[in-house]
């Protein structure tokens, strides 16, 4: 029986995807729920399971291909038997690949950069690598840096760099009698050489969730009206209550206490004192959200990804942070949801874990305000008369003077201050 694969129907947000890289050979046998590609969106990277167990008879869109929701991609026979893999006769299942194409040449090392299992070649580092006759045993060492260890452009082109480097660092034997022959190089074309290597380029396409981001950034900073009022936080008291909670939290919860769900209740603290900042613009109207759905943005390996905490005025300390971990972690595999990234009604960036001191966030359309949070360092403040040393972080509210007037951002970035920096009663309450 001959088995359709087709594209799985995308969100309303997402019209088509990038067929990334296929898993399996046609001809191959395939075992029901196998991932058989991934199709890159412009917000997650969707894995396709195989549908039924089979042969792959054949492979309708190839690598690089631009599909759409429901979209055939390959056929599967799931009565065919004859291509199955057999561990017994493995000369067999070679020759029976060799014939798919009469016309291939002989001398062909298509099959020497095919992708190693667990660590499959991108469709970009397969062509480098055959157009650098790469064979598979120096495919085999070379250690993949994207997503599940696949092997990028970027890694072939290092590892030819480094060979390329070993083969003229070889030097001449000197056990040997035989007098060394110098030969003088042409000093221009030595030092034209030389300027030529040191200024290469290399032209990479935009992943879809790189060219996503760009159009959002473009789009927010093209259609709102953007302003960032700053404040400053004394940390003091997070740090004595993270301190003195932190062993019996995680032992209680079985995770620890970070600082961003201190962040995440001041900031809901002061979207109930001010719901125009947890609002949003449809046309000439102003959408009043009175749920609080929070989006943490999170760096992960094909660039920034802003993830969906819903309801998170309705969760504890213990159950924010599960999320926030459990996000996390998934972002970084690749393997959030698409309605995970979709909505929001406000979101936090943290600069801090990177180091940065102060910047202005860009806003995420359509909501119309986004906290900015960044280092905590030890800073001369004046309490009282007298400098004091104390645990600061500066604060940045980006929002949208389209529908927020100045008196509401400034005073709802106090009203976080003052949560954080007086947590017993705003933090505790709920």
């Amino acid at each position: 029986m001959l088995i359709e694969v087709k594209v799985p129907v995308f969100s309303e947000s997402v019209t088509e995807g990038t067929l990334i890289n296929w898993l399996k050979k046609q001809g191959e046998h395939i075992e029901r729920g196998e991932n058989l590609i991934d199709i890159e969106t412009d917000k997650v990277v969707l894995e396709l399971p195989a549908p039924q167990s089979g042969v792959l008879v054949e492979i309708v869109k190839n690598d690089g291909a631009i599909v759409t929701s429901g979209e055939i991609i390959a056929r599967i026979d799931t009565a065919a038997k004859g291509l199955k893999t057999d561990p017994q006769q493995p000369a067999q299942t070679a020759q029976a690949e060799s014939v798919d194409d009469p016309k291939q040449p002989a001398a062909d090392k298509t099959d020497d950069v095919s992708p190693q299992p667990g660590r499959p070649l991108m469709p970009a580092a397969k062509r480098v690598a055959d157009e650098n006759g790469l064979t598979a045993k120096e495919i085999t060492a070379i250690h993949g840096t994207g997503r599940g260890e696949r092997i990028t452009k970027e890694d072939v082109l290092n590892h030819i760099k480094n060979r390329e480097s070993s083969a003229t660092s070889q030097q001449p034997d000197s056990s040997s009698n035989q007098p060394v022959r110098k030969i003088q190089p042409d000093t221009a074309s030595s030092a034209s050489q030389t300027e030529q290597s040191a200024r290469q380029e290399k032209r990479v396409p935009m992943t879809r969730l790189r060219m996503r981001i760009a159009e959002r950034l473009v789009q927010s900073q093209s259609t709102a009206a953007i302003l960032t009022t700053f404040n400053e936080v004394n940390m003091q008291a997070i740090l004595d209550l993270r301190a003195r909670y932190r062993v019996s939290f995680e032992k209680e919860h079985g995770i620890k206490l970070g600082f961003t769900s201190f962040f995440i209740k001041a900031a809901i603290a002061a979207l109930k004192k001010f719901p125009i900042i947890n609002a949003s613009v449809d046309g000439n109207d102003i959408i009043y959200h009175e749920y609080y759905d929070i989006g943490i943005a999170v760096a992960s390996p094909r660039g920034l990804v802003v993830p969906i905490i819903r309801d998170a005025d309705k969760l504890t300390f213990a159950e924010i942070e599960r999320q926030i971990a459990d996000l996390a972690k998934r972002a970084q595999d690749g393997k959030l949801t698409i309605e995970e990234l979709t909505g929001g009604t406000f979101s936090i960036t943290n600069g801090g874990v990177f180091g940065s001191m102060l910047s202005t966030p860009i806003i995420n359309p359509p909501q119309s305000a986004i906290l900015g949070i960044h280092a905590t360092k030890e800073r001369p403040v004046v309490e009282n008369g007298q400098i004091v040393i104390r645990p600061m972080n500066y604060l940045a509210l980006s929002y949208d003077h389209r529908i927020i007037d100045g008196r509401e951002a400034v005073l709802s970035l106090v009203a976080m201050k003052e949560a954080l920096e007086y947590p017993a009663s705003p933090l505790f309450d709920d």
